[in-house]
């Protein structure tokens, strides 16, 4: 019985970060602010039509095979909003599979477009999930994209339930939500750094093999397809592209103004103390000439 106790007691005095219950409260609920809506309220299918469905319950599920992903688009273009939906993970081997939620401007602006991104970088059965939150600005399609990605483990298993996920984006700042919990704010240092063009909400499940998994090192094995992704509780809220000028964008904090109450910054510091596992501003290999906001 001694190693037991032994072991035991070296866990209640230096218990990891991922033994935590969860974050610090944020305080205030962003999501609260904007209500839910049906997907095909917002969204229509983009791609792979036969790969997406909508039960009677209002869940969306798109699947992944060898035959093709799907991908959806909501019907309008935004210059500003708050964007969420829930969001269940398929478990188990998922290597090169990503599911997304995010936004674009890429068939406007090809080679040449703006894009915020939450991304869900599949992963083999022994390693948990990694949320990629990306920013491009004017990026480009033949390879030379300059990402701006942080990446991060959550405080929960995404496949067990459903989580809310949401990017607000305002004419300030770009904001990343998970349950509410504030994980990464882009701050606009420059016109040159931060998207301003309209975009669309899109969300997809796709092979992304060359890159997704640990660099590609582990490839998607359609062994265990389909590999599936499931929506629902869908937010679109904010200024479309072809609003009245009088709208005004969604704030992030409860004081209406740009950047983060102090319980909510506590909460995202707290986060990437714990969680994140790469950030672009801290990466050796990036050349930083590219990315003068870090």
């Amino acid at each position: 019985m001694a190693p037991i106790m032994s072991l035991l007691l070296f866990f209640f005095l230096f218990p990891s970060t991922h033994s935590l219950q969860g974050p610090p409260s944020p305080g205030f609920y962003p999501s609260s602010k904007t209500g839910s809506i049906a997907f095909n309220q917002g969204f229509r299918n983009l791609w792979g039509p036969q790969h997406q469905n909508v039960d009677q319950a209002g869940t969306l599920t798109v699947w992944l095979d060898t035959s093709s992903g799907s991908g959806f688009k909501s019907y309008d273009p935004y210059r500003s909003g708050y964007f969420g939906a829930n969001v269940k993970l398929q478990g188990g081997y998922t290597a090169g599979v990503i599911t997304s939620f995010y936004l674009s401007n890429n068939e406007e602006h090809p080679g040449n477009h703006d894009e915020i991104d939450i991304e869900f970088l599949g992963t083999t059965q022994d390693k948990p999930y990694v949320l990629q939150t990306n920013v491009y600005i004017r990026g480009s399609g033949d390879g030379n994209i300059i990402g701006r990605e942080m990446r991060f483990h959550l405080w929960f298993d995404p496949t067990q339930d459903f989580h809310h996920y949401a990017i607000l984006w305002n004419p300030s700042e770009i904001i990343f939500f998970v349950d509410d919990v504030p994980v990464r704010r882009y701050p606009r240092k420059s016109d040159a750094t931060f998207p301003q063009r309209p975009m669309w909400v899109y969300g997809s499940i796709w092979d992304a093999s060359s890159w997704a998994t640990e660099e590609g090192k582990y490839k998607a094995d359609y062994r265990y397809q389909p590999f599936i992704g499931r929506y629902k509780n869908f937010k679109l809220g904010g200024c479309k592209a072809d609003g009245p000028a009088t709208c005004l964008p969604p704030s992030g904090s409860p004081t209406g103004t740009t950047g983060l109450s102090p319980q909510q910054q506590a909460a995202m510091e707290w986060v990437q103390r714990s969680y994140k596992v790469y950030d672009y501003c801290n990466d050796p290999r990036r050349d930083h000439t590219l990315i003068p906001e870090c």
